[in-house]
């Protein structure tokens, strides 16, 4: 049965192999015409090789001899400040060319690459367990809806680009794992194990990139307000003063590897001060991402995978419902959204679509496989058709660039892909003025996702108290799962909690005694494209 131990391992290492296997066919996908990587992947390549063979983070000599020449065959652009001593180092943190360094060291760019994928597949795994354990999901749709994320764009795609996103997203869904995890026999609390490895996840996830901040903030949010909820004040505390030793650690050494505050500082780009990495914003025009992220024709989520849209009424039923963790991923999901829509320099760049929202993909994920479960049978089928426009996405564009015909990064846009061609003039134009059929269009998405929202809520608390009027009168049916949930929910609703256990998710019941199917827990690169906002 998935719903124990081993056939759980067993079920994610078949989810995670599978989506590893089919992300590494990428890895020789050449992102432009005169270079196989491009934008700040040879940068974060140049740094991992430094840091293999040099132990440090300056890559004049690697510069100097022409080590980039294997990944990228035309000059590379300088994006590190040359200082006065000549010591060059990029304007990236320094955890992915950590990460990096023995496969780049060793393999070269594949080995890199292909490490990458293993994190992919390894991200894939993760969420398989992370539906089951923590929201109940179905084995077998878990697994399904994992690999099916797994092998479409973006996640398929950024899991052989040399970037932080994919590492970022499994240290956040790593995170919300360990802060949702049941508490041991008799101790209400959270484990001491799950609670550092939480607080090194919070650490983490700057080191990767700064803009991972506002998603470590609300993690670490999570976990105080956990532990403060169990009562456990000496944890709290020296999780309390761990975070801030580790922000303070992270300002200081900055200041020495960088010269600043954050890696930009480092960068020859930016000219006015390391915080200018946001541009000039208008904020009343980046509002436009809101939508453009989901929607946009050429850099949003669904255009790729059309499935995505379906975030919407997840998250809207989920919230509905609130299942234990719910507030806690949803958190999580609205803070990586908001600072990729506000503070993020762009949207449209010199990268693959849906890079800044990568981050927090896999806990929108795991919300679709909560929402397709309590679906009819017509409706999965339904989604389960959409959800195969993405994986098409993803085939025809290795046909693509590995036949030549187009590379990833610069004329993605030629993809043959009938699917993308046939839905993009009925979807916004984020490069374009809002005005005209592109203002009509951006309002009618609009309308569509919030009228999706308001009608999947509604449903959800409707559909939710018939069955629990059912489960009272003696009427649920024993092999209906979702009636069965039902049932365990409302005796959990009706049992003594503290509200602890609703916002974050406690365990109704120590971790030994879990079930199948059943919950343990409550739960910048240096060119940009024009963009308009």
């Amino acid at each position: 049965m998935v719903g124990d131990g081993a056939g759980l391992c067993r079920h994610s290492l078949i989810v995670g192999a599978i989506v590893a296997v089919v992300v590494a066919v990428g890895a020789p996908m050449r992102a432009t015409y005169g270079a196989r990587t491009t934008a700040d992947e040879p940068h974060y390549l140049l740094t991992a090789i430094s840091l293999w063979e040099d132990q440090d983070l300056d890559v004049r000599d690697e510069r100097g001899e022409g080590r980039y020449l294997d990944f990228h065959e035309v000059m590379l652009p300088l994006q590190a400040e040359v200082q006065d001593s000549g010591r060059q180092v990029a304007p990236h943190d320094p955890l992915l060319p950590a990460v990096l360094a023995p496969a780049a060291g060793l393999g070269g760019w594949l080995g890199a690459k292909l490490f990458l994928a293993g994190l992919a597949g390894g991200l894939a795994a993760l969420t398989t367990v992370v539906a089951i354990r923590r929201f109940g999901v179905g084995g077998r749709l878990a697994a399904t809806v994992a690999v099916v994320a797994g092998v479409s764009p973006p996640l398929a795609i950024y899991g052989t680009q040399v970037y932080p996103e994919l590492p970022a997203a499994l240290l956040a869904l790593a995170g919300f794992w360990w802060v949702t995890s049941p508490p041991s026999i008799g101790d209400q609390g959270l484990r001491t194990r799950n609670a550092v490895a939480v607080v090194a996840t919070v650490v983490a996830l700057p080191w990767l990139s700064v803009k991972y901040a506002p998603v470590a903030a609300v993690l670490a949010v999570g976990l105080l307000w956990r532990l403060g909820a169990a009562g456990r004040r000496r944890r709290l505390a020296w999780a309390g003063a761990g975070l801030l030793a580790a922000g303070a650690m992270f300002l200081l050494l900055h200041r020495w590897w960088y010269g600043g505050w954050t890696a930009y500082a480092s960068g020859s780009h930016f000219k006015d001060g390391e915080f200018t990495v946001v541009g000039d914003p208008n904020y009343a025009g980046r509002t436009r991402r809101l939508v453009g992220l989901l929607v946009d024709r050429h850099f949003g989520l669904a255009v790729w995978q059309p499935a995505a849209l379906t975030i919407v009424p997840a998250l809207a039923a989920l919230l509905r419902r609130r299942p234990p963790g719910t507030v806690l991923l949803a958190a999580m999901i609205v803070a990586g959204w908001l600072n990729a829509t506000f503070v993020a320099l762009t949207m449209h760049g010199w990268w693959w679509p849906g890079r800044q929202v990568v981050v927090v993909l896999p806990l929108a994920v795991v919300a679709i496989a909560w929402w397709v479960q309590r679906l009819s049978a017509p409706g999965r089928v339904i989604v389960g058709v959409i959800a195969g426009f993405g994986v098409l996405a993803y085939g025809l564009l290795l046909a693509g660039v590995l036949g030549g015909r187009h590379t990833l990064i610069v004329d993605f846009s030629r993809t043959v892909d009938p699917f993308v061609r046939l839905v993009r003039p009925v979807l916004p134009d984020g490069t374009a003025p809002l005005a005209g059929s592109n203002a009509w269009w951006t309002a009618a998405w609009i309308v569509v996702m919030v009228g999706a929202a308001v009608v999947v809520s509604w449903r959800a608390t409707s559909g939710h108290e018939r069955r629990r009027r059912q489960a009272r009168s003696g009427g649920l049916r024993s092999d209906d799962p979702v009636q069965v949930g039902v049932q365990r929910e409302a005796e959990n609703i009706a049992a003594p909690s503290g509200v602890g256990k609703r916002l974050i998710g406690l365990a109704s019941r120590p971790s030994g005694d879990d079930q199948p199917g059943v919950p343990e827990s409550g739960p910048h690169g240096s060119h940009q494209l024009t963009e308009r906002s």
